[in-house]
């Protein structure tokens, strides 16, 4: 089976009668994801798309419809109370897409999604997609995606499509794509990631791709060297990036040293990962790291 989303997932959309709620919720449904409702505080009792129920709370719409996942498009003064009412609500997987949510938000968020035993994409992703079962949770655009057994993450959203598409144009389709967003504190992280697509069976290779600032590239080489068997291949965004100038996203900045591009393209190679100097050369590389993924 798919990793975190397949078939079973039934999603609901929180924020779906907003601008990015509609659009996307509509996106969703046209690749195939089961929106069984969607949640706008003061809508309940109308429908989306004119069959989906709206609520007003997160709570009556998962008694009313059985959803287990939600997505999240909302503002982010408003997220991290989405996230939690989602987690309270017995969501099992959040996906948060929203922008700009405070650190200190997510400092609450944190801990109450782990006493539920919640999990946790975003925020600020794109999401995920698994194009083998049609389920998408988010923001990917499903033209570029064709299904097949090369796993894609990354905490940068446009680099995922680029790669994706650089994938697809090669022969090389998707297991499962997950951006797991690029904020200081996020819900799941690189290891978290490829535990999951080490034990998935839809997976026989692994994209990473990483960016400047913290620690959470060199992590994954050490668990990589650990525990994962497949083929990995990664690439660094932000080589060029001047020292303590953050770069698109709020965790992407070199300070004090640390956070180099440099020093993650190191740890991966270490452990044998090879590492693209430029996004157009990962598909050579995967094909030289598992050959016979490529029809």
């Amino acid at each position: 089976m798919s990793t975190i989303i397949d078939g079973n997932t039934r999603l609901v959309v929180q924020g779906i009668t907003g601008r990015d709620g509609s659009f996307h919720a509509q996106q969703m449904r046209e690749y195939g994801t089961n929106v069984v409702a969607g949640v706008t505080p003061g809508k309940g009792g109308q429908k989306f798309d004119g069959d989906v129920p709206i609520f007003d709370t997160v709570a009556e719409a998962v008694r009313a419809t059985d959803a287990n996942t939600s997505v999240i498009y909302v503002r982010a003064p408003f997220a991290a109370d989405a996230i939690m009412e989602a987690s309270d609500a017995g969501c099992k997987l959040v996906v948060c897409i929203s922008e700009g949510v405070p650190v200190r938000d997510m400092l609450k968020v944190v801990p109450f999604l782990k006493e539920r035993g919640t999990r946790l994409v975003g925020p600020n992703c794109p999401g995920l997609i698994a194009p083998a079962h049609k389920v998408k949770v988010g923001i990917l655009p499903a033209s570029i995606l064709t299904p097949g057994n090369v796993a894609v993450v990354s905490r940068s959203g446009t680099l995922t499509y680029e790669v994706v598409f650089q994938l697809t144009r090669s022969g090389m389709g998707q297991s499962t794509c997950i951006g797991i967003g690029g904020d200081p504190i996020i819900g799941t992280n690189f290891i978290d990631t490829l535990g999951m697509f080490q034990a998935d069976e839809e997976t026989d290779a692994i994209v990473l791709i990483g960016e400047i600032g913290g620690s959470d590239e060199e992590e994954a080489a050490r668990y990589i060297k650990d525990k994962v068997t497949k083929p990995v291949v990664a690439f660094i965004a932000g080589q060029t990036a001047p020292p303590g100038k953050r770069m698109g996203h709020a965790g992407a900045i070199v300070s004090g040293g640390s956070g180099l591009a440099a020093d993650k393209i190191a740890a991966f190679q270490a452990v044998g990962v090879p590492v693209a100097r430029i996004p157009s050369e990962i598909t050579a590389l995967l094909k030289k790291a598992a050959p016979g993924l490529a029809s």
